[in-house]
């Protein structure tokens, strides 16, 4: 039987193992990246060659700590030139969100962002966002306006996703107002709208009026039709102009966790290329998934994918030549897969939203459904790249949890005893610089000093009595 020394001795252990590793993580962690470095002559990170320019907008990247942003404070785009060298940068929002080419150029997308600003500049008591989509072209730097509007409050104000219908109308997925609606660039005049609650009760998704639906993407899928993601209500769905929601063809249902769990950025893929199929980003189950529409009018599941370092992922593309091009958001990565679940591309950035492979669509609308290209799901694998030297490091923190041995099996456990939802909360939260290694080493010292706190007030000599007052008789 061990004795109170020994358990002192082994919490004592566990508590100076997690310091020592916390304080190895924030000395020797990178906080900066050096992708605004566009001399191709520098010495900057390495980013593997790819056929093609990959822009990729980030959430957020750096862990400030101030009181009013929180742990992250600010984002980036950033566009790799095909060599894998620096084409764009630019850190000037608060957060981007969606990319898309702009069709006929060769190097010009089209973006959304989100600025927060004071309270004094917004001419009010409290603070408010400015969502807007902007348009640059990647080699001469050129920034174009199209379009913006100032929301009350962040966090649930803010617009993640919006897509081009012609020169003069866009179409934004509105979080702030529970609606997708068409405006006219030009005359600023919203011309077409879906108020969710034409449909959904109120008691359903999240809470109202603060983060009810939380409609995180909409995609023209058709001539007059929309796919959305109500991100709170665990669904994907179809929007016709003229007639509202499409009668059963939503995907996963209130709830459903099985199904999808508060998804990002669905991808339509249509019968031409051997859909109808839906690619989402299954983003609190950790994964990236695939389902197929039957004959009879059923969404079956066709393809998954995730690996031990997938965690949160928020966008997924289907590109022409058959892999699939993923956007790991807690996994501070945007890495490609093949039909067969390798990796065969990856590049380490903090904290990614989405990711765009110019030349392949919108949304690389070429790419066809896993059924028709015979993939193959994997679950379970490390996560790192199956051809030499392919591996990217630029702009990412702490350890990955793709490194073999003792911590990729505890960082597997870990994940297997976790909701999804939670280890995600803890993943958002944390500062960047700490990697699945730092995040285990804070819990298990966190749980041995309460362990050896309740010991040491078990094995205490003292003990306090409560004496309760005398009651004095009442007539």
């Amino acid at each position: 039987m061990l004795t109170r020394r020994a358990y002192r001795v082994a919490l004592g252990v566990v508590v100076l193992f997690s310091v020592l590793t916390l304080s190895f993580g924030l000395v020797t962690a990178d906080r900066t990246t050096d992708f605004d470095d566009t001399d191709a002559d520098a010495d900057t990170q390495s980013v593997p060659p790819r056929d093609g320019i990959t822009v990729i907008a980030t959430d957020s990247n750096t862990w400030l700590g101030s009181a009013d942003e929180g742990p992250r404070s600010n984002a980036e785009l950033v566009a790799f030139a095909a060599d894998g060298s620096t084409l764009y940068y630019n850190d000037t929002h608060t957060r981007y969100w969606d990319v898309d080419p702009v069709e006929g150029t060769n190097a010009t997308v089209e973006y959304l962002y989100a600025d927060h600003l004071s309270a004094e500049e917004c001419n009010s008591e409290t603070v408010c966002t400015r969502n807007g989509i902007e348009r640059v072209n990647l080699t001469t730097g050129t920034v174009t306006d199209v379009y913006s509007r100032v929301t009350p409050g962040k966090h649930s104000t803010r617009w993640h996703d919006g897509d081009r219908l012609s020169d003069t109308r866009y179409v934004v997925a509105d979080i702030a107002k529970d609606r997708v609606f068409v405006v006219n660039t030009s005359t600023e005049l919203v011309e077409w709208s879906w108020d969710a609650q034409s449909e959904y009760p109120r008691s359903s998704g999240g809470p109202y009026p603060s983060d009810w639906t939380h409609v995180n993407d909409v995609e023209v899928v058709r001539d007059g039709q929309f796919m959305v993601s109500l991100r709170n209500q665990d669904q994907v769905v179809f929007l016709d102009r003229e007639t509202g929601l499409v009668e059963n063809w939503t995907l996963g249902s209130d709830g459903d966790h099985d199904t999808i769990y508060e998804q990002h950025n669905p991808d339509y893929i249509p019968a031409e290329n051997g859909g109808p199929a839906v690619l989402v980003a299954d983003s609190e189950n950790n994964r990236v998934v695939e389902y197929q529409r039957t004959d009879d009018g059923n969404w079956t599941e066709s393809w998954r994918y995730s690996d031990a370092r997938a965690q949160w992922p928020r966008d997924a593309d289907r590109l022409p030549n058959g892999n699939t091009l993923i956007t790991d958001s807690n996994g501070n990565r945007v890495f490609e897969v093949n039909a067969q679940g390798e990796v065969v591309w990856s590049v380490d950035v903090a904290f990614p939203y989405e990711a765009e492979r110019l030349g392949t669509g919108d949304e690389s609308s070429g790419g066809q459904s896993m059924q028709a290209l015979g993939g193959e799901s994997s679950t379970g694998g490390d996560g790192t790249e199956q051809t030499p030297g392919t591996g990217g490091d630029a702009g990412t923190n702490g350890s990955t949890a793709s490194d073999d041995g003792l911590l990729g099996s505890l960082w597997l456990t870990a994940k297997g005893l976790l909701p999804g939802r939670v280890l995600n909360a803890v993943m958002y939260v944390k500062p960047l610089w700490m990697g699945p290694l730092e995040v285990f080493a804070a819990l298990a010292g966190v749980a041995s000093l309460l362990v050896w706190t309740a010991l040491e007030l078990r094995w205490t000599p003292y003990s306090v009595s409560v004496h309760q007052p005398l009651e004095l008789e009442r007539d």
